[in-house]
C-alpha cells in the first residue's frame, strides 16, 4: 500500500498542497509582499528540493499578423529549501520579497500573479496562484499624474512583445501607456504613448510621440512611420520630489519639441 501511495503521490494525487496567504493583495510596484506559506502534507513522506515564488505576467506576442498571449516570469525567489514534507503534517512560516520596480500595472487586460511551488523530484510539483492588483511604482505615479494634469487622457494600457526596448528591465516585453492628445495638441498628435522603467533613484520615460499627418509630405512620413519620434527622459528622486506641477512642465517642453 506505501509504493501504492508513492505512486499516487509522484502523480500528484494525493501529494503535498502548497498555499500562499498574502497579507495584502493590493500592492504597488516596488513594495515588498509579506505573508504566510502553508504547505499541507499527503499521504507519504515527500522530499522538498525548493519552496519557491514566481512573479508572473503575460503579455501579447505578434508572429505573421496573429497575436497569441504568452507568460512571462518578472522574478522569482527562493521561500525555503531542503526539507522533509512528513505525512498529513501541515507547516506554516513567514515570507516576504519584494516585487520589482519594474511590475506591470494591472490595467487594461495585464494579469500580474504570484505562483508558489513546491520542487519536488521525480513528482508532479504542486502550485498555488494569487493574484494581485498592482498600482504604478510611486516614481512612475508622479509621471502619470503631470500626464493627466497636461490633459492627456488614457486610452490604453498593455504589454507587448518589444525585446529591444524590455532588454533595459532583462524582459521579453513593454508594458505600453496610450493617451489621447489634450486639447492644446489636437490636430498636431496622433497619441502619446509612454512606456517607464523606474528604480529606486527615479525613472527613465521613452515616449512615442506620434504626429499627425499634414498635407502629402505628411501622408507619406506616417506610411513610413517617419511621424513618429521617441524622446529618452530620465528624472530623478529630486525631481520627482518637485512634484507634479514641476514634472508636467519638463514633459510639456519635451512633446513641443517634437508636436
Amino acid at each position: 500500500m506505501s509504493m501504492f501511495k508513492r505512486m499516487l503521490a509522484s502523480a500528484g494525487i494525493g501529494a503535498a498542497e502548497v498555499n500562499l496567504m498574502l497579507h495584502q493583495d493590493v500592492v504597488r510596484a516596488g513594495d515588498t509582499l509579506s505573508g504566510i506559506v502553508r504547505i499541507q502534507g499527503g499521504r507519504v513522506d515527500q522530499k522538498v528540493d525548493d519552496v519557491y515564488a514566481f512573479v508572473k505576467t503575460r503579455y501579447v506576442k505578434e508572429h505573421n499578423d496573429t497575436k497569441s498571449n504568452a507568460e512571462a516570469a518578472i522574478a522569482k525567489f527562493l521561500l525555503a529549501s531542503g526539507f522533509t514534507v512528513e505525512a498529513e503534517k501541515v507547516y506554516e512560516f513567514p515570507v516576504s520579497f519584494q516585487l520589482p520596480a519594474v511590475t506591470p500595472v494591472t490595467m487594461g487586460r495585464t494579469p500580474v500573479w504570484i505562483q508558489t511551488g513546491l520542487d519536488i523530484k521525480e513528482a508532479v510539483d504542486p502550485k498555488d496562484e494569487d493574484h494581485l492588483q498592482v498600482l504604478p511604482h510611486p516614481h512612475s505615479a508622479v509621471v502619470l499624474d503631470a500626464v493627466t494634469q497636461l490633459g492627456f487622457r488614457l486610452r490604453e494600457v498593455s504589454c507587448e512583445y518589444a525585446p529591444h526596448y524590455g532588454k533595459n528591465n532583462g524582459l521579453p516585453f513593454v508594458q505600453e501607456f496610450e493617451f489621447s492628445p489634450s486639447s492644446q495638441f489636437r490636430g498636431q498628435l496622433d497619441e502619446l504613448e509612454i512606456m517607464f522603467y523606474p528604480n529606486e533613484h527615479g525613472v527613465e520615460l521613452l515616449l512615442q510621440v506620434d504626429r499627425r499627418a499634414r498635407g502629402l509630405s505628411g501622408l507619406f512620413a506616417e506610411a513610413l512611420d517617419a511621424d513618429e519620434s521617441f524622446v529618452k527622459l530620465h528624472f530623478d528622486r529630486n525631481q520627482l520630489a518637485a512634484g507634479t506641477g514641476y514634472i508636467a512642465d519638463q514633459l510639456l517642453a519635451a512633446i513641443r519639441r517634437y508636436a
